[in-house]
């Protein structure tokens, strides 16, 4: 853990260098089991070898040490005490390492899905997701700089955008697609300023993405700073990657919609440089997933990859019967 890990505000957790990160571990394996694959393309068989082994080693001392009975802890002080944990009587759940027991892999599945529960019934709202609950403030060791922020305000127990978009990610790779838009839909700025109220309540533009929204009676639902931060990014990720199912690959596209069952059809113009794609996607009419077969230009793709031409020219693709 060190001075921190994800949450710079948890600097004291781990200052003299024993402290370890539940959350880092699900990263570092996400991490290595990529590399290994780098390594393996690169014929680098030896060094490919060592990352997944290292990789087993952090899954298997996570599923050892970490599991709290229903859902995954936080962290361990350098005393060895553990933070995310129903025995704390602050910070009893985290929402980062259960999104990352699904994200990385890493976790058993059976207990990733239990987490994943466990973080919807403790942090899911209807006006936000908080990043933890309950939030700091006279719990003893001090976790560090964060327990200085007021409970329920920013990281400390508020809502944490960039954390909450990994809990919708995580819940769209466990197949919940309806639940993954709702949980979308919670962040969406937009859907925080339709009415009046909402906005006397939101205070900050509903155009942009805020970085926190606090969770704290008078304020809760009121937004933080906005402009100003990084979960855009991982916004339009889940709406683009994650939901919508678009993924870029060097010059291929693969198509794996996550679509709401509301949903029968859907239309995405892609711009590949100066080549405009039109994509439909349509569900069966009963229903059921089906068999998916994607067309470009009429001609069926039996691999399922759309190649991407820079020829200026518009080209139709279509994809039919998604789960």
């Amino acid at each position: 853990m060190g001075s921190c890990d994800w949450n710079d505000g948890m600097n004291q957790v781990g200052k003299d260098g024993r402290g370890e990160s539940v959350w880092l571990a699900f990263f570092f394996y996400d991490v290595l089991m990529q590399f290994a694959e780098v390594a393996r393309d690169r014929n680098d068989l030896a060094f490919s070898d060592r990352c997944l082994t290292e990789a087993r080693k952090f899954q298997e001392n996570v599923e050892e040490h970490a599991w709290d009975g229903q859902w995954y802890t936080r962290a361990y002080f350098d005393n060895g005490e553990p933070l995310g944990s129903h025995t704390n009587t602050e910070c009893q759940i985290d929402s980062i390492p259960q999104s990352w027991s699904v994200i990385s892999g890493a976790g058993n599945p059976e207990r990733a899905r239990q987490a994943m529960m466990s973080a919807e019934e403790r942090l899911v709202h209807p006006l936000l997701i908080q990043l933890f609950d309950p939030p700091f403030d006279r719990s003893v060791p001090s976790p560090g700089y964060i327990q200085g922020y007021v409970p329920g305000i920013r990281e400390n127990g508020g809502q944490y955008t960039h954390a909450a978009t990994w809990l919708v990610i995580a819940r769209a790779l466990l197949g919940d697609n309806d639940r993954a838009w709702e949980l979308f839909s919670i962040l969406n700025p937009v859907n925080h300023g339709i009415t009046a109220d909402q906005i006397a309540t939101y205070k900050v533009e509903p155009y942009v993405v805020a970085a926190d929204v606090y969770a704290v009676a008078p304020h809760t639902g009121r937004g933080g700073w906005t402009w100003y931060t990084g979960s855009a990014g991982w916004m339009y990720r889940i709406l683009t990657e994650t939901l919508l199912g678009l993924k870029l690959e060097g010059n291929e596209l693969r198509l794996t919609p996550r679509l709401p069952k509301a949903w029968a059809t859907c239309k995405i113009d892609y711009r590949y440089r100066q080549t405009l794609y039109r994509i439909s996607i349509s569900r069966s009419p009963d229903g059921s997933p089906g068999t998916s077969q994607i067309t470009l230009n009429g001609v069926e793709l039996s691999d399922g990859v759309i190649p991407l031409v820079d020829d200026q020219r518009e080209h139709k693709v279509e994809l039919g019967s998604f789960a």
